[in-house]
């Protein structure tokens, strides 16, 4: 005797005709979206409760107000810092049972901090990991009302947000002393570009643990954390330099130092020690291998998420998190051998 198939069940676009409304709108209904009006909210949740729609992830989000999922609002996503962050999320997130979206800001856009929050928020997210590393877009962050909990990657104390980073502090004060212990009493500090936090970080630690080591006092150049900005430079030298190191805020600034130092004939380490930040996966392998420190990017991402999610879930978290930075000594720094001058 054949039986009558099951009924077939309502799908999205059903609820969508029922309400009047489009399928979009009814997801952003369903992952409590900001920006609905209350009337066609209403609609739509009457025409969920009619036909009975309960797609499984929206059944779990609409009873237990949470998604399992995870926001990340990003700019340069071409560094590598920012980029193995995120990465380390995305690992982390996956052993949490958690999904995670991602928005990528455009420098040139400052409606671009806003806008993200919002795609973020129109599909349903638990909590929000920001990975923005530049001041103006944190100032533009702290005018925005958030309704999740929001863990910022940024190295020092915030007054509004958690925080969650590697100890830029203890990294330039490990390279600092390094140098110093050396033998070094005239260090330049070639920083990256002062709008970016961590830049400003490891100048501001440079600053005082120079004077803590009473070295010779230098202005410092700013660079924009490239191989070429750093390469140039040295080849622009328009006499061999006095100083006998220099600390590069990043690796790659490090590299292209080495590069112009080499073609100026000045020899590094011997004349010239030059040491970097961050332990790239190729720094063991420059000429000479570099002297830096390693900050574990994909632990700083798993430690945001681990904390988003904590406080999503109502928990008490640390205001601020900051995780140890090693020392990596190699070849690009030996005690100083003479004058440059």
């Amino acid at each position: 005797m054949a039986t009558d198939p099951a009924p077939e069940r309502p799908n999205i676009r059903q609820v969508a005709a029922r309400a009047g409304v489009s399928h979009m709108t009814v997801s952003r209904v369903l992952n409590d979206a900001p920006n609905i009006r209350p009337d066609t909210r209403d609609r739509v949740l009457a025409a969920i409760a009619e036909l009975n729609y309960r797609p499984s992830n929206a059944a779990r989000a609409l009873a237990t107000q949470r998604h399992q999922r995870i926001g990340v609002l990003m700019e340069s996503h071409f560094a590598y810092g920012p980029t193995h962050t995120l990465r380390g999320i995305e690992l982390a997130a996956g052993e949490a049972d958690y999904s995670v979206t991602s928005v990528t800001l455009r420098a040139e856009d400052p409606a671009g901090p806003r806008e993200g929050i919002e795609q973020l928020s129109a599909q349903g997210v638990d909590g929000i990991c920001v990975i923005a590393p530049r001041s103006t877009s944190l100032s533009a962050l702290r005018q925005i009302e958030f309704r999740v909990p929001v863990v910022v990657v940024k190295s020092d104390r915030d007054p509004t947000f958690v925080t969650v980073s590697a100890d830029q502090r203890m990294g330039t004060n490990l390279l600092v002393d390094h140098l110093a212990e050396l033998g070094h009493r005239d260090i330049l500090h070639l920083a990256g570009p002062l709008d970016w936090l961590d830049a400003r970080a490891r100048e501001r630690a440079f600053h005082e643990r120079a004077k803590a080591w009473k070295l010779a006092e230098r202005p410092i150049v700013v660079g924009d954390w490239s191989a070429d900005f750093a390469y140039e430079y040295a080849l622009g030298l328009k006499r061999r330099p006095d100083y006998t190191a220099i600390f590069a805020a990043n690796d790659e600034s490090a590299l292209g130092l080495i590069h112009g130092f080499s073609e100026r004939g000045i020899s590094v380490p011997d004349e010239m020690s030059i040491v970097g930040f961050d332990d790239l996966p190729m720094t063991a392998h420059f000429l000479p291998p570099l002297t830096t420190v390693r900050q574990d990017f994909h632990a700083i991402g798993a430690k945001a998420l681990e904390i988003v999610i904590a406080a999503a879930k109502g928990r008490d978290v640390p205001q601020r998190t900051r995780l140890p930075i090693e020392l990596v000594r190699r070849r690009s720094a030996a005690a100083p051998r003479g004058g440059l001058g």
